[in-house]
């Protein structure tokens, strides 16, 4: 979220240099750790788990390479090593939660700009601040990742943007990209059957 002091004193979205306009729009490419996470549902290792925090970790000792959890991902955060095709991404500090202390991002910032705690206490805090940006005539904020409704089912990591999606590299619309693998799954099914079935007519229709 962005620091409501820093806003005051100057607007860090537009500032003019000589007859050009900048736009300082920042934001953190880090994994979202997804309600519903389709890295999860490929990964064939259980290199990839949930954890008592609710985040996705990967585990790169358990890890095959095989990459699927890469274009499983919606927001193209899993990276892949070059030499043995292991995956890592943010585990948003998985080693300092268990010893119960913050995410070393959070901890670093000097803006407070990053921000670790309860879910729930974050979401109220983003929405206080979302409705302070409106009121400023900032028309173009926005939450993402906020909305459990989305194609995710929310995310555990939510961002305050000035802009669309799309000018911070996110897509618009994330979706789980195993959300249709049972459907898939039933209409091989059922494909699989029906050719069993006309095999079988075809073979009792040569015996007689």
């Amino acid at each position: 979220m962005l620091n409501a002091q820093a806003l005051s004193s100057f607007d860090p979205q537009t500032a003019q240099s000589a007859d050009r306009e900048i736009r300082w729009l920042m934001s953190s490419d880090v994994c979202k750790h997804c309600t519903h996470a389709g890295c999860l549902d490929v990964c064939p290792t259980g290199a990839l788990f949930r954890t008592e925090f609710g985040t996705v970790v990967v585990q790169d000792d358990i890890c095959n390479g095989c990459g699927y959890c890469v274009p499983a991902c919606p927001y193209g955060v899993i990276d892949q090593r070059k030499d043995d095709g292991r995956v890592f991404k943010c585990t948003m500090c998985y080693d300092r939660l268990t010893d119960g202390l913050q995410p070393a991002c959070a901890t670093a910032c000097p803006t407070q700009s990053i921000q670790f705690g309860d879910l729930d206490e974050l979401q109220a805090r983003a929405d206080a601040r979302l409705a302070t940006l409106t009121e400023q005539g900032v028309t173009t904020a926005r939450l993402y990742g906020r909305d459990t409704d989305d194609g995710v089912g929310g995310a555990g990591a939510f961002f305050l943007l000035l802009d669309e999606p799309e000018v911070y590299g996110l897509p618009p619309d994330p979706v789980v990209t195993t959300r249709d693998l049972p459907s898939m799954w039933r209409h091989a099914a059922g494909a699989a059957a029906m050719l069993v079935g006309v095999a079988l007519s075809g073979f009792l229709g040569r015996r007689r």
